[in-house]
C-alpha cells in the first residue's frame, strides 16, 4: 500500500509541476543517478561558472559525500525527493550523462546527454537480449526527449544513432570531462598523492578495471607489487599502485589484498578524470577509461583474464589485440608487454586509431557544450 501510495503521490507531483513556469535561468544537472561533481557535465558546469554566466544551477546527488563535492555556484537536490520533480520540471535544461527517468519534459525545455564514456563493450540497443525486459521502454522514453547527443568521434555517433533508439541532433564536440587530458600541463599530482596519502617521489600506475555483470572480484588478480616493480625497471623512478574500483563494486576493495605502503585505495576519490590526468601508467581490462588516458600518450596496458566470459556477455565493438594498447591476460604476460613496451611504435598506433575512430576531442569540448547551452537558453537556435 505504502508503494501505491508513493507512485501516486509522484505522479501527481509531476502533473502538478508542469503547471508551473519554467525558468529560463535554470540547469539542473545528474551524474550517475545522483553522484557527485563529476564526468562529462562538471567541466560543462566549470566552464559556465568560469563565464560568470547568469544561470542558476541544481545538482541532483544522492547522499551528504556527493552534495559536499558541488563547488560554490551549484545548489544541491536529493536525488530521491519529491523536490528533484519540481526542480526539472522547472528547468531551461537538462544536462545528464545517463538516462534520466524523467517522463514529462515540457516543449520549452532543453536535454543535452553527455553519456559516460566511448564504448568498447557493446550498449543499449547493440545487446537489447542482454537488458532487462523494462530497460527498452525506459530508454525509448528517455530519448524521444533527448535534444542533443554530444559525441567524441565518428564512431560514438554511428553507435548513438544505431543503438540509442534516437534519430535528433548529435554534434562532435569532444568529451567534456577529457579536456583535463589533453592538457598535461594540468596534471593534479599533488592533489592526488596529498589526498590517498601517497609519497611525494612516487611516480603513479593506477589500475581501474571495469565491474563484471555478476560482482564477482575473482577477475581482479594483478600481482600488484609485481606491477610496480616491472613499472619501476621499465620507466625508471619509485612507483606506487592505485587501485580504482567500478562505482558498482567499489565498496567492495577491502576485499583485495595488498601492501599498503606501495598500494593505494583509490575507490574512494571523486574524480576519475583527475586519477587518469595523475597517472604515468594505466593498466585496466574492458574500460572505457583506456581511451580517455590515450588521450595524454602515455602507457596503457590491457590486463584481461576473463575475456571469453565477458565476450559472451556483452560482446565488444572493437577486438581487444587490435587496440593500442598491449593485451595480457596473466601476471607473466603483463610483466613481458611492460618491459617491451616500445613507445614509439605505441604513440604510432594511437594516432592510427584516432584517425579510423575519428576522435574529435581536442581539450575545447565543455567550451562548446556552454556555448550551445547559451545559446538555447538565450533563443538564438
Amino acid at each position: 500500500m505504502k508503494a501505491i501510495f508513493q507512485k501516486l503521490l509522484v505522479g501527481i507531483t509531476w502533473v502538478l509541476c508542469r503547471l508551473l513556469p519554467v525558468n529560463p535561468r535554470k540547469i539542473v544537472v545528474t551524474s550517475y543517478y545522483g553522484l557527485g561533481f563529476g564526468d562529462n557535465p562538471k567541466p560543462i558546469v566549470q566552464e559556465l561558472l568560469r563565464r560568470g554566466a547568469d544561470v542558476q544551477i541544481v545538482w541532483l546527488t544522492a547522499g551528504k559525500a556527493a552534495a559536499d563535492s558541488l563547488p560554490a555556484g551549484v545548489v544541491a537536490c536529493e536525488y530521491h525527493s519529491l523536490r528533484k520533480i519540481y526542480e526539472l520540471s522547472t528547468a531551461k535544461v537538462w544536462i545528464d550523462n545517463c538516462r534520466k527517468g524523467a517522463r514529462m519534459k515540457r516543449r520549452s525545455q532543453i536535454y543535452m546527454q553527455t553519456w559516460h564514456g566511448f564504448a568498447l563493450k557493446r550498449i543499449e540497443r547493440d545487446v537489447a537480449d542482454k537488458l532487462p525486459p523494462e530497460y527498452e521502454p525506459y530508454a525509448i522514453r528517455d530519448s524521444a526527449q533527448i535534444d542533443l547527443i554530444v559525441s567524441d568521434s565518428r564512431f560514438m555517433t554511428d553507435v548513438y544513432r544505431r543503438a540509442f533508439w534516437y534519430d535528433g541532433e548529435i554534434l562532435e564536440f569532444g568529451a567534456p570531462r577529457n579536456d583535463l587530458l589533453c592538457r598535461n600541463a594540468d596534471r593534479p599530482l599533488d592533489k592526488v598523492r596529498s589526498a590517498l596519502g601517497v609519497p611525494a617521489d612516487c611516480r603513479i600506475v593506477l589500475y581501474a578495471p571495469t565491474f563484471r555483470v555478476d560482482e564477482s572480484m575473482d577477475a581482479y588478480c594483478v600481482d600488484y607489487s609485481r606491477l610496480r616493480r616491472s613499472c619501476e625497471v621499465r620507466f625508471g623512478g619509485r612507483f606506487a599502485v592505485l587501485i580504482r574500483l567500478h562505482p558498482h563494486v567499489m565498496q567492495r576493495t577491502s576485499e583485495l589484498r595488498f601492501d599498503q605502503e606501495t598500494t593505494f585505495n583509490a575507490s574512494p576519490y571523486p574524480d576519475m578524470q583527475e586519477l587518469l590526468a595523475a597517472a604515468d601508467v594505466v593498466v585496466s581490462d574492458y574500460s572505457s577509461l583506456m581511451f580517455d588516458f590515450s588521450l595524454t600518450g602515455r602507457p596503457c596496458f590491457q590486463f584481461a583474464v576473463d575475456i571469453d566470459a565477458y565476450r559472451n556477455d556483452r560482446n565488444f565493438y572493437l577486438p581487444l589485440d587490435a587496440l593500442p594498447f598491449p593485451l595480457a591476460t596473466d601476471n607473466d604476460a603483463l610483466e613481458a608487454q611492460i618491459a617491451a613496451f616500445d613507445e614509439a611504435q605505441y604513440r604510432s598506433k594511437l594516432n592510427a586509431f584516432f584517425a579510423e575512430v575519428g576522435l574529435s576531442t581536442d581539450g575545447h569540448a565543455a567550451q562548446r557544450c556552454a556555448d550551445w547551452i547559451t545559446a538555447q537558453m538565450k533563443g538564438e537556435v
